[in-house]
């Protein structure tokens, strides 16, 4: 007796074999898709190779230890350009009130501590964080000597220069210009999750240290996120109390940055453990060729009061502040306090 052989597409059973490729229905089409992303990211090409990968950042022993996953996000992201994002209402660079960049002592890789007249020091788990700049227009190649900036929020969730506590301190703010490889390091600690904010780094990238006295002239504003898995045994950590809660609250899907593609190429890759410190990496790419497009908000305080958007704020996602090129916001800087865990205000820093 001969049995007749069932139609196949890619070593699979159509189930509809009378049917055209097209036909076979949403379960045979999304199999299909999820086939060619897997083939896609093998080969490192595509931006929705990243978006599979990004949860694969890192991941987290029995100890605490976070080793290296999935490089594919890596080699998709050295491709295309770093996102262009706001630099939220805390930056210190002049744009939306205090500027660390006009004081000296601020090229510096050891961010903990506040540096000319202020005295404080951050406390945390250890964090190093390295960042390998790259020059589109130059295909790809190393950019070196670039200044990159970079800033963020302390173990309870305030920012230096602005948040009740520590407004008279400078700490976790620094820049660094890249080497021949284009890479920058800081030596720093792990930021906290305050509420309505996915954890997170800010940078800004400028054509060289005398430019950064005018942010203005940034040629790309970004932001590092921190994979879900080292936050959470990081925030088991005394001082991290509130951001337990706040983490749970948010997703990077849902992030009002990072929640276009899931943080997909600002992704940071972590090695490391809590008595030993993390090392946060990630590769960005930055065009030259294109117009910047970063933003200040003058939004609201981690966890602070005050409406939605803050003191002398706009509303979450607004562009309260400067566009390269741009005025100068307006108004007070905010000045909210660190969050308590309970439920806050808008954050979009």
């Amino acid at each position: 007796m001969t049995h007749r052989t069932r139609p196949s597409y890619q070593g699979r059973p159509l189930p509809r074999p009378d049917d055209e490729i097209v036909d076979q229905g949403l379960g045979f089409d999304v199999s299909t898709l999820i086939t060619r992303r897997r083939m896609l990211r093998a080969l490192g090409l595509g931006a929705a190779t990243v978006g599979l990968a990004a949860c694969g950042s890192s991941t987290i022993d029995a100890h605490g230890t976070a080793a290296t996953g999935s490089s594919s996000t890596a080699a998709a992201s050295a491709t295309a350009e770093i996102p262009e994002e706001t630099a939220g209402p805390y930056p210190g660079d002049g744009s939306n009130g205090p500027d660390v960049l006009e004081q000296s002592g601020i090229v510096r890789s050891d961010l903990r501590t506040s540096f000319g007249g202020a005295t404080g020091t951050a406390e945390g788990v250890p964090m190093t964080l390295e960042l390998t700049v790259t020059d589109l227009a130059n295909g790809g190649a190393p950019f070196a000597g670039v200044a990159v900036y970079v800033w963020h929020c302390t173990r309870e969730g305030g920012y230096s220069m602005y948040s009740e506590g520590v407004e008279d301190e400078n700490f976790l703010r620094g820049v660094q210009i890249t080497d021949a490889a284009g890479v920058v390091r800081y030596t720093s600690i792990f930021p906290a999750c305050y509420d309505g904010r996915w954890p997170h780094i800010h940078f800004e990238v400028y054509p060289d240290e005398a430019s950064i006295t005018d942010s203005t002239t940034a040629i790309a504003t970004s932001q590092v996120a921190l994979p879900q898995d080292v936050c959470e045994v990081v925030y088991a950590e005394a001082g991290y109390e509130a951001s337990v809660s706040n983490l749970s609250r948010v997703t990077l899907e849902g992030d009002n940055v990072f929640g276009d593609d899931g943080g997909a190429s600002q992704l940071g890759t972590v090695t490391g453990s809590v008595a030993a410190g993390y090392a946060v990496s990630l590769t960005v790419p930055v065009d030259t060729t294109t117009t910047p497009g970063g933003a200040t908000m003058g939004g609201g305080a981690p966890g602070g009061s005050g409406g939605p958007g803050g003191p002398g704020g706009s509303g979450p996602g607004s562009s309260g502040g400067r566009a390269p090129g741009g005025t100068p916001p307006t108004g007070t800087p905010p000045t909210g306090t660190p969050p308590s865990g309970g439920t806050g205000q808008d954050a979009d820093a």
